[in-house]
């Protein structure tokens, strides 16, 4: 489901595989993700989101940057943080939730060996018990 909504040029160029991926930090993944999220269901917005950074890192020549389960975890954590409340601007969101601008925030989520395991990489991988 497509909703018409204004998104950054970021996701514009992101959706259109035209992105300068030097340019392409924590703070953009974070972006795309939440406009990805405003546009479409959750499935469409997960699968174009990891579709799209798998296709930067295999353009970087990195394709084992690629990593699914720390993808789908950030978009995860993304959504239920916009489920809680209206999100009018991505400024405003990261206001609310400044954690997700830090890449340490699956930490309390995951043991390291397991996020960063080349399993992870290709499947989606649920967080384990403490």
């Amino acid at each position: 489901m497509t909703k018409t909504i204004q998104v950054s040029d970021i996701t514009v160029a992101f959706e259109a595989h035209t992105i300068d991926n030097t340019k392409f930090g924590h703070a953009q993944h974070v972006q795309v993700a939440f406009d990805l999220l405003r546009k479409y269901d959750f499935i469409d917005a997960a699968a174009i989101y990891a579709k799209g950074i798998r296709t930067l890192a295999t353009n970087a020549g990195a394709p084992g940057k690629f990593n699914l389960t720390i993808t789908y975890a950030f978009m995860s954590l993304i959504a239920e943080r916009m489920a809680q409340g209206p999100n009018h601007s991505f400024e405003a969101f990261i206001a609310d939730y400044p954690e997700l601008m830090s890449k340490n925030a699956l930490e309390r989520l995951y043991a390291d060996d397991r996020l960063n395991s080349d399993l992870a990489r290709g499947i989606f991988l649920l967080p384990t018990a403490a």
